[in-house]
């Protein structure tokens, strides 16, 4: 009976999402996402404009722009399946040290000339130790000192403590993704859990610091999981979700994979705005190369934050053109909150 529903009345389902989510203001059930993530290929543009109006109605026009940095790259101790600065791998990235601080300040003030509200610091490592965290400490009140930046940090598991020090420290954000649904996290990531990381996504909240975690698309996970992963934020509540698209890396056991197609990258960023109604949803890494020219389409999608200028360890494109495409579409810049 559910496959009928879904095949002939496509326009049902749209509507009473809509229904739902702009009119009763409540949260789609799990059965009316799985149902809207079966809808055929031929209504995913109906089902992005769907998810435009709510992210407008929810959070706005607004766009906001964030500049990462790799601080520490490769050499993690980690071994997930998708990353090639895994020690792990026999990829092209190196391990190279923390940063000196003139580097920060320089990629601080190339970041902030480019309009962005956000600056993070990204480490690759499990977590921190006491010496990493005392040069984060130090880069982070240097920056905040110098530039009207909001100073993120990702650097793997926290402790207690640690997180406590990171939020005295005056650390906006924390950035620490769920990656995958737990059903099919041991898939991808053996040397630590699923809940390890749930661990550390709660300990960031309980010390009053904002909450950024997202997924990485297309490793190979189904829809169904796909739905978990979105119920399974719902629960965690962070204010920040990043969507990446896998970019399959030489050297990694993931690079086997083929990128997802363009159309069900779209249908997916609709489908966690509709799922996470409240939340800043952002084009993170992989979007140029999975979306291409239909980058713009994504942020009449649902998406309402960028990452600009270069990734991790691959390249993004020239952040004037992420400007250009904003101003194009006549979406504001700004620092934007989540309705969460």
């Amino acid at each position: 009976m559910n496959e009928v529903i879904i095949n002939d009345n496509p326009r049902l389902l749209l509507h009473n999402a809509e229904k739902a989510l702009l009119d009763e203001k409540r949260d789609l059930t799990p059965e009316e996402l799985s149902d809207l993530a079966k809808l055929p290929s031929q209504h995913v543009a109906s089902l992005a404009s769907l998810a435009h109006e709510v992210r407008v109605d929810r959070c706005g026009l607004e766009v906001e722009i964030e500049g990462i940095l790799s601080a520490k790259t490769g050499g993690c101790t980690e071994d997930c399946s998708f990353c090639s600065q895994s020690a792990h791998y026999d990829s092209p990235v190196k391990a190279t040290p923390f940063l000196d601080i003139d580097e920060v300040m320089a990629a601080a003030k190339e970041t902030a000339a480019m309009g962005a509200s956000k600056f993070c610091l990204v480490l690759a490592i499990k977590g921190p130790d006491e010496r990493i965290l005392g040069k984060i400490i130090e880069a982070v009140g240097k920056v905040r000192n110098e530039f009207d930046l909001q100073v993120a940090v990702s650097a793997g598991l926290l402790d207690d403590a640690q997180a406590g020090m990171l939020a005295e420290a005056g650390v906006h954000c924390y950035n620490h993704n769920i990656e995958t649904a737990r059903s099919y996290f041991p898939k991808i990531v053996s040397s630590h859990t699923w809940e390890d990381r749930v661990e550390t996504c709660k300990r960031v909240k309980s010390h009053g610091m904002e909450l950024c975690s997202g997924v990485l698309l297309g490793m190979g996970e189904s829809d169904e999981q796909r739905i978990e992963m979105i119920l399974q934020l719902r629960d965690l509540q962070p204010h920040d979700v990043p969507i990446n698209f896998l970019n399959p890396r030489p050297g990694t056991p993931l690079e086997i994979r083929h990128r997802m197609p363009a159309w069900e990258a779209i249908r997916w960023i609709a489908m966690f705005r509709l799922g996470l109604p409240n939340v800043i949803l952002r084009y993170a890494g992989g979007r140029e190369i999975t979306l291409r020219e239909l980058q713009s389409m994504g942020l009449a999608s649902g998406i309402n934050a960028l990452i600009v200028g270069n990734y991790l360890t691959t390249m993004g494109r020239d952040p004037k053109e992420d400007l250009t495409m904003l101003q194009d579409m006549a979406m504001p810049v700004g620092m934007i909150e989540s309705a969460i």
